[in-house]
């Protein structure tokens, strides 16, 4: 694995949204003279699971700086006509206990905007070379030291480069080839998922929302939207008493479900849902996870991690894809900084890659951390008892008006935040310098011997970020 230093080779792991976003990224906004991406997906073929996908105001801002901008148009994306970004309503009265709102996005083609996650995953396709897209490459192992990575897949091939960005999900390969010990935890909720044709629906439900619904109940809730492209999804997400080993034990990921299983789950809640589940034709399953915040997203000094596979935070607050393309669109400013066509000669060595990926996580750990902090406080408060139905339906009710408030992360600002990490990296740094410097001026100068001169000139070199 010799060092490249006349290109940077980058091999992204995962040719789901976050790869594709972070390949983008790294094309456009990192505008690197020489660089060379390469994607290796385990797939067969470029689908995306039949499964709906939100993404809130900073997401759609990402997507309009990648320049997708296909995806930000009214057929790609279903925006609710009251410009609320999502309704929560009670479960058998159907009254609307509270709701999410815009705050500053003056522009309604950010407003939080629902797609099918296959027709997203289509947008972003269209950014990146398909040769550059490797299918059947089930990643197995990784290794990483100063001269490069290499990648070992289930095929018996390998692949080597300079740079590895781990972008496989939330049961991330490159992840466990360098944390092996690290565990999920099951959310106790599994998620019924359909996306259909919205005529299966409109104008057969007596009074059917336009906006996008959440429903809470004391254990289960349910979601139903309009999508892009006249789809429309429902989900239901119930209560599962079992273990994480016995969920993964008897349901796989992206699963067919019970429709009938579905329908007697809701069987006694209001009838715009009783509606709903009658006229979903099918339901697939998808049990919930989440991980720990990482202690560091940079590995073996060539090495990152983008999406689930960095913050396994269960798909809480239907942030997952928004989170994603921030990811990117930080990695992409951090090696622009470092790599960027102001930094002419500045060589391609795992010093400065470190750099670049080390301000990448700065900028993001813990934007990310905070999330994972309220899903598990979440996931710690679950099992509550009650001792009548009149004192949890008004815990329920108290717990949907205190819902937590994240206007700090559907408007979150990477750029501002890139920013400030850099600012602070800079401070670190002349703050070292100085500590440096004033370590010399203590030093002695030594006398010159008799009958010489001396013209001895001290240099200090400037510390790394």
């Amino acid at each position: 694995m010799a060092e490249r230093k006349d290109t940077l080779q980058v091999i992204i792991a995962g040719a789901g949204i976050a790869g594709l976003a972070t390949a983008i990224s790294l094309s456009r906004i990192a505008s690197i003279p020489n660089i060379d991406i390469q994607l290796y997906e385990q797939a067969p073929e470029l689908l995306e699971i039949g499964a709906s996908i939100a993404l809130s105001p900073n997401g759609m801002r990402t997507l309009e700086k990648l320049g997708v901008y296909k995806a930000l148009t009214d057929e790609f994306g279903y925006r609710g006509p009251s410009g609320i970004p999502q309704i929560f309503r009670h479960w058998k009265t159907d009254q609307v206990i509270s709701v999410d709102t815009h705050t500053d996005v003056p522009n309604p083609r950010h407003h939080t905007t629902r797609f099918h996650r296959g027709h997203l995953h289509a947008a972003l396709l269209e950014h990146v070379p398909r040769e550059s897209i490797h299918l059947g490459k089930k990643l197995i192992h990784t290794e990483a030291d100063q001269n490069g990575v290499l990648l070992h897949f289930e095929d018996g091939s390998s692949a080597q480069g300079d740079v590895l960005i781990g972008a496989d999900g939330i049961r991330s390969a490159v992840r466990k080839s360098f944390l092996p010990d690290y565990k999920l935890r099951f959310s106790g909720k599994v998620f019924m998922r359909s996306t259909f044709d919205a005529s299966l629906v409109e104008g057969k439900i007596p009074n059917l929302p336009s906006d996008s619904m959440h429903w809470w109940g004391p254990r289960d809730n349910f979601f139903a939207s309009r999508l892009g492209k006249d789809q429309y999804t429902t989900v239901g997400a119930y209560d599962d008493p079992r273990t994480a080993e016995e969920l993964e034990s008897s349901i796989a990921w992206d699963q067919s479900g019970n429709i009938e299983f579905l329908r007697e789950r809701y069987k006694n809640w209001n009838p715009t849902i009783r509606a709903l589940t009658e006229l979903t034709p099918y339901t697939n399953l998808y049990p919930n996870f989440a991980g720990d915040a990482l202690s560091t997203w940079v590995f073996g000094s060539r090495v990152t991690l983008i999406g689930d596979a960095a913050h396994a935070h269960g798909g809480a607050f239907a942030a997952g894809g928004s989170l994603a393309l921030d990811d990117a669109l930080a990695l992409g400013l951090a090696f622009r900084h470092v790599f960027g066509p102001q930094t002419s000669g500045r060589s391609f060595s795992a010093e400065s890659i470190k750099k670049a990926l080390g301000l990448y996580s700065n900028t993001r750990q813990p934007h990310t951390a905070r999330i994972l902090r309220i899903v598990h406080n979440q996931i710690d408060k679950r099992g509550a008892q009650f001792t009548s139905a009149e004192e949890e339906d008004e815990a329920l009710v108290a717990r949907m008006r205190s819902r937590p408030n994240t206007e700090w992360l559907s408007e979150h600002d990477v750029e501002a935040a890139f920013a400030a990490t850099l600012e602070q990296a800079e401070a670190s740094s002349a703050e070292a310098s100085d500590q440096v410097n004033a370590s010399e001026s203590t030093e002695p100068v030594p006398e010159p011997s008799s009958g010489t001169t001396s013209n001895t000139s001290i240099q200090f070199k400037d510390s790394k970020l």
